[in-house]
C-alpha cells in the first residue's frame, strides 16, 4: 500500500470536498505529495488528523476551521412539502442517499447518508437541510461509504458514455440521411 493509499484508508469517505478537492482520494494523494496540510477533514475532525499525523511522523494541528467545523455526525432531510422534484439533489449526491423523480418528492436515505452538504446548494426551493444523525442510525463507514462512492462514479461514467455513443449514432445516422453533396 502506497502513501497515499494509507491517507485514504484513514479518511471517513464522506466525499464531502469540504478539505477543497473533489473527494478522499484526491485529498490523500495531495497530503502524500505534501501538497496539503492532514488538518483539511471536518468530517474525520481530531480523531484524524491524530491517526494522519502518527502515520506521517508530523505534529497534530487542530483543525482548520476554513474547511469547516467538527460536528456530531449529521443527515440530509429533505422537507417532502416543499420539494418540487427538480432532481437537482441526485448528482451531487456523491454516495446515492437520495431517491426520487422528476416531479415527484424525494426523500434521503438515512443509512447512506454521509452529512456531505453537497445536496443543499442546488436545491432551488431550499428544501434540504442537515440534521442530526439519529442515535438508532449510525453512519455509514468509510468502507460504506468508499463502495456507494465507487458505484456513483462508476454509473455517472457509464451513462457518459452511453450518452456519447448515442450523441454519435444521432450524428451518423443524420449524415447517412443527407443527400448527397449536401
Amino acid at each position: 500500500m502506497n502513501q497515499a493509499e494509507a491517507i485514504d484508508a484513514l479518511l471517513p469517505q464522506t466525499q464531502c470536498t469540504r478539505c477543497g478537492y473533489d473527494g478522499c482520494r484526491p485529498y490523500a494523494e495531495a497530503v502524500a505529495r505534501g501538497a496539503a496540510d492532514i488538518n483539511q477533514c471536518p468530517p474525520g475532525g481530531v480523531a484524524v488528523i491524530a491517526q494522519l499525523a502518527a502515520l506521517l511522523g508530523r505534529a497534530p494541528l487542530p483543525l482548520n476551521p476554513a474547511n469547516g467545523l467538527e460536528a456530531p455526525p449529521q443527515v440530509a432531510r429533505i422537507d417532502e412539502q416543499a420539494c418540487i422534484g427538480c432532481a437537482k439533489c441526485l448528482p451531487p449526491c456523491p454516495v446515492d442517499a437520495i431517491i426520487g423523480a422528476r416531479k415527484h418528492m424525494h426523500t434521503v436515505l438515512e443509512d447512506a447518508c454521509t452529512g456531505c452538504e453537497l445536496c443543499i446548494a442546488p436545491c432551488p426551493v431550499d428544501c434540504i437541510t442537515l440534521v442530526p444523525r439519529a442515535a438508532q442510525s449510525p453512519a455509514p463507514g468509510p468502507a460504506v461509504n468508499r463502495a456507494r462512492y465507487a458505484a456513483h462514479t462508476a454509473r455517472l461514467a457509464r451513462r457518459s458514455e452511453e450518452r456519447s455513443a448515442l450523441l454519435a449514432a444521432r450524428k451518423l445516422l443524420a449524415g447517412a440521411s443527407r443527400p448527397p453533396g449536401h
